[in-house]
């Protein structure tokens, strides 16, 4: 559950900070073709001479500063909408629903009227989540420091999934380790762990196979 929930946040964050309005800007201004020389800002970049400007009055620096803050707003635009509330739960595209394992839990509970445990599990999950979310911001605006004039130019060049492929490989690790507290953290908080263990509690009652009603326990024997 924990890696469902933070997978969840990451895509989110992901989507959110690399489609960001000021990113689109940039890209279509550095990527917009000279009708003279037939060729872009980006284009005329080069690694070799940072503080150079390009012909177009842009240096390669600037490029890259423009995209990192391009990129931090992004993230911090979005960090901000996902963990106000109902920044999950309120929003079809993005809410976390029953885990794909779980889904058989749900129906047979909703099928005997008990569907208002399934509810609460629901939106504890997205209570959880959207108290997590602040906490990946920083993760993310660590990966934007740390981008190189490589990477930048790399993004700038790499076509729409450029940016997202970055963030995805310069912070899955980290935020895999220092995101599990946080989100054990806002489990608990949220009463998410709670509403888990009434939900499977009362289908136990029900059903022949039983399931594990202790959150942690159940995700470890998930190897989550």
């Amino acid at each position: 559950m924990k890696k469902f929930i933070t997978t969840a946040i990451f895509a989110s964050l992901l989507i959110g900070t690399t489609h960001a309005q000021g990113l689109k800007g940039l890209l279509n201004k550095v990527t917009k073709k000279d009708t003279t020389t037939g060729k872009s800002i980006v284009d005329n970049a080069t690694t070799a001479k940072t503080s150079t400007p390009t012909g177009n009055g842009l240096s390669n620096d600037n490029i890259i500063s423009g995209l990192k803050e391009a990129l931090r707003v992004g993230a911090d635009s979005t960090t901000k909408k996902l963990s106000a509330a109902n920044g999950f739960f309120g929003d079809a595209a993005i809410k976390i629903l029953m885990p794909a394992e779980a889904q058989k839990v749900e129906s047979t509970m909703r099928s005997i009227g008990m569907g208002s445990l399934v509810d609460k599990a629901v939106l504890s999950m997205n209570r959880a989540a959207e108290d997590a979310a602040s906490g990946v911001g920083t993760i993310f605006f660590d990966a934007i420091k740390g981008m190189s004039v490589t990477d930048g130019l790399k993004i700038l060049k790499g076509g729409d999934f450029a940016a997202t492929d970055y963030l995805k490989a310069s912070t899955t690790t980290t935020l895999t380790g220092k995101f599990k507290p946080v989100i054990e953290t806002s489990l608990v908080k949220t009463d998410a762990t709670k509403y888990w263990k009434d939900l499977f509690t009362a289908y136990n009652r029900f059903s022949a196979t039983k399931i594990n009603t202790d959150l942690t326990a159940y995700v470890t024997e998930r190897a989550l």
